[in-house]
Order: C-alpha cells, then structure tokens, then sequence
C-alpha cells in the first residue's frame, strides 16, 4: 500500500499541480513532507514495537495510513495536500520497520537474504502497478481516486495482521527517551522543512536560514547527547559496526541518488514531451518489474560474488542507468526507454536487497529494534534529500535558460548530478572488509533448519 501510493502521486504530480494551480516543482512539497514525517517518527517506531507488541503497532500503523489517504483525497490545495501526507507519514513510519523488525527476529541469519526477498516481492506490486494505474486513474478519471483505492488494501491488511502476525515483544523494554525523540524529531523536521523550502519563494529567505539553522543545532545536540546516554532513541554508537556503517552511510548516497527519479522522470515525460500520465507510466513501471524479477535472484549473486565485490561494481552500473534518461529526447523510442527501465530495475533491486540484508548483518539482536528504526531514518531522509536536490537543480536550470515553464533543455545536467551522487556510494562499500556478511551467506546447518522449525511450530501453535 505504501509502495503504490508513492508510485502513484509521483506519475500523477503533473496533473495534481494543474488542478490544484500550483508550481509542479512546489509539489515537489507532497513528496518530501511525508518522506519527512517518515524520518521523524520512524526514531520511536523500534521501542513502540517492543512495549505494545509488533501486530499492535503494525495494525495501528495501517489505520493511520488509511485516514490519511482519505484526507489527502479530499484536500483542495497544496497545503491541505501536504498536512494530509504528514498524516500518512505517521502511520507509514510505523509500517516498513517494524515488518523488517519481525522477518528478523523470526528468521535465522543464513536465511534472512530469502526471507528479505519474499518480504519485498509482494511490496513491489505497488511500483509495478503504481505509475500505470496512477497515469489511467489521473488520465482518465479524477487523481483524487489515486487515495481512495488505499481504503480496501488498508482493510485487507489489518484483516491478514489480525490472522496471521504473531505478537513478537522484547520481554523487558527500556523507557521511552522523550528527551532524545524532542531533539531528533523536531531537528530533523525544522533542518529538512528548511532545506526543501529553499529555492521555492514560498517563505522570506531569512525565515529559511533560521528554520536550517535551528534545525541542525538540535541534530548537532542530539548527537552528543546520544552519545553519553545508555539507551537513546537512535544509538549512534551503531555506526561502529562496519556491515551497520556501511548499509547506512553507503545506502543514504544511493537512495539519494536514484530516489529523485520518481520525481524527475513523470515531469520530463509529461512536462517535457508532452505525455499523458497514463503514457509516462507505462514506461516507468518497468522498472518495478525487473526489481520483482531479481529478488529471487539475489541470495545466489551473493553467495557467488560477496557483499563487497556486489555492492562496490552494482552501485557503478545503476548510476549509469540512473544517468541514461539525461540522453532522452521526444525522438527516442518507446520500447528503448521501457527496455532500459527494465534493466535498470535488475541492477537496483539487487543493491536495495544487498544493503538492506548488510545493514543487520552483525547488529546484536538486543540492539536490533534500535536498528531498524536508524537504519529507516536514514532510508527515509535519502529519499527526501535526494528530491530536494532535483528540485533545487531543476530550479537553478529554469533560472539559467530564463522562463517560467519547465523545458527539456532543463533535465540533463540534473540527471547527471543524482547519478553521480548515487556513484558515490561505491566509496562507502570499498572501505568493507573482504568477508563482509559472511555470516548471512552460509548454507542453513542442519541445527539451525530445526531451531527454525521448532520456532515455526511454535508460532503455528499460538496462531
């Protein structure tokens, strides 16, 4: 459900911004708001689980989910669009890591780079189906349907929660660091709000420095205070482990990069060639496609080739594909474009699933509900970061070439720029040790096949 509504908004944002009669690019507005309402309440997502029970918040998560799609289908202008997206980002802050959280809780180390992939397939219906159902809803009916259709997935999934997800605790949990989650939160929401309101003209400039200033002095706070107290709500000392620092650090500068395409690409398609939502996204959904396709196939590339070696030369091939649309024009074919979007979404889906598994690869399992909730901030805030630099590039274009419209002439050189900061990850995963993940590579032992069936039988039993 998370997954369809983001593919979806982003193909239908051009046609949002017409309605609406606001800038495509202050839309851009829809898209980081809730990736931002995601980083902050992400932080607390961890401790909720281990006090209130993972199938609890899960299912609380999803209901909030719901009612914040129905006020983003009845929103009548861009700020009520956006206070509507902070509501969904508070119950999808709840959702992508607390599933991560019980998937590897439940499931033994040298099984969890399968488990990972069948927990990301059935997610990856939504960038399969998002951008051509998006483009056919906003073509041809009304994009408000885009959030209404989140109502009967939301229904079915705390029906299935209800059925089938055991109540996974922590037996004893920590306090709730509130003094931690006021610095954080409210840093994090007034560095980002800053950032992303930078360029658009919507506030005084003054009031933008003092909304980024504000905002990093409660991060810079933040760490030295996390720093020095036993049990913070993001434990900084993580970025110690190597496999935890490099799935983090390496995976912001990828995600950063390639997480502005879901923005660029509709507004090149349909600002820049003149296609109709439903034409843009029949070509863009191939990529979820080839991500689908690949996560079945990811346990064996690893096994064949190590983390390091997978993730140092992949992070190089999918920033070439994330720079191929810089060479776009109204003359290139359809199927080229389609069959370039397909690949790219082999390349892609084996690095999301590399660093994904790597980054709990040696996290002790006391520290791991700590770990999601970093490790999805960090994840979180990339996506955000990353449209916020394609705006700002869009921006600076639109002021060189002179008008008000966005044209094509205005989309290579920002093409570039997310590719090559996606590039830059690769430096991250060269400093990997050699072995890196071993543990997450090795055939299942014999012990620990019957350790996970005894565990599975146990749950069948309390289900």
């Amino acid at each position: 459900m998370e997954n369809l509504d983001a593919t979806v908004l982003a193909t239908s944002l051009p046609a949002i911004a017409k309605d609406l009669n606001a800038n495509p690019i202050h839309l851009k507005l829809a898209l980081t708001t809730y990736l931002l309402a995601l980083a902050v309440f992400i932080p607390a997502s961890g401790w909720m689980a281990d006090r209130f029970g993972a199938k609890n918040v899960f299912r609380a998560a999803m209901v909030v989910f719901a009612a914040g799609s129905v006020a983003c289908a009845l929103s009548t202008g861009l700020w009520s669009l956006v206070g509507a997206r902070i509501l969904q980002g508070m119950g999808g802050a709840m959702m992508a890591p607390v599933g991560r959280l019980i998937v590897w809780r439940a499931v033994p180390k040298s099984e969890v780079i399968n488990a990972v992939a069948w927990l990301t397939i059935p997610a990856l219906v939504g960038p399969v189906l998002g951008p051509p159902l998006g483009g056919f809803i906003t073509t041809y009916f009304d994009w408000r349907w885009i959030f209404w259709i989140n109502i009967p997935v939301a229904i079915a999934g705390i029906a299935l929660i209800t059925r089938f997800i055991p109540d996974i605790r922590e037996e004893t949990s920590s306090a709730f660091d509130l003094k931690g989650f006021l610095m954080v939160g409210p840093g994090l929401s007034l560095f980002m709000t800053g950032v992303t309101l930078m360029g658009l003209d919507l506030v005084s400039q003054a009031t933008v420095i003092a909304i980024v200033v504000t905002g990093a002095a409660l991060l810079i706070a933040y760490v030295w205070y996390a720093l020095v107290t036993p049990d913070p709500l993001i434990d900084l000392r993580l970025l110690s482990i190597p496999t935890f620092r490099a799935g983090v650090l390496g995976g912001f500068l990828f995600r950063m990069g390639l997480g502005a395409g879901p923005f660029l690409l509709p507004l090149l398609f349909q600002n820049g060639f003149g296609m109709t939502p439903f034409q843009s996204g029949m070509m863009t959904f191939a990529t979820g496609v080839g991500a689908m396709f690949m996560k079945t196939q990811v346990a064996a590339i690893l096994r064949r080739w190590g983390y390091r070696r997978v993730l140092i030369v992949n992070a190089l091939i999918s920033s070439v594909f994330t720079a191929i649309p810089s060479l776009y024009t109204e003359a290139t074919p359809v199927l080229l474009i389609t069959a370039i979007f397909l690949i790219g979404g082999l390349s892609r889906s084996v690095q999301f699933t590399s660093i994904n598994t790597l980054s709990y690869a040696d996290v002790p399992p006391e520290k791991l509900s700590r770990g999601t909730s970093f490790a999805a901030v960090g994840q979180e805030l990339s996506g955000s970061v990353g449209v916020t630099v394609a705006a700002l590039g869009l921006e600076v274009m639109q002021r060189i070439h002179g008008g008000s419209q966005i044209d094509i002439s205005h989309f290579p050189p920002v093409f570039l720029l997310i590719a090559g900061l996606a590039a830059t990850s690769a430096v991250i995963f060269w400093k990997l040790p050699p072995n890196a993940g071993s543990a997450l590579l090795m055939p299942v032992a014999k012990s620990e096949k019957q350790t996970a069936q005894a565990s599975s039988d146990a749950t069948a039993g309390h289900l």
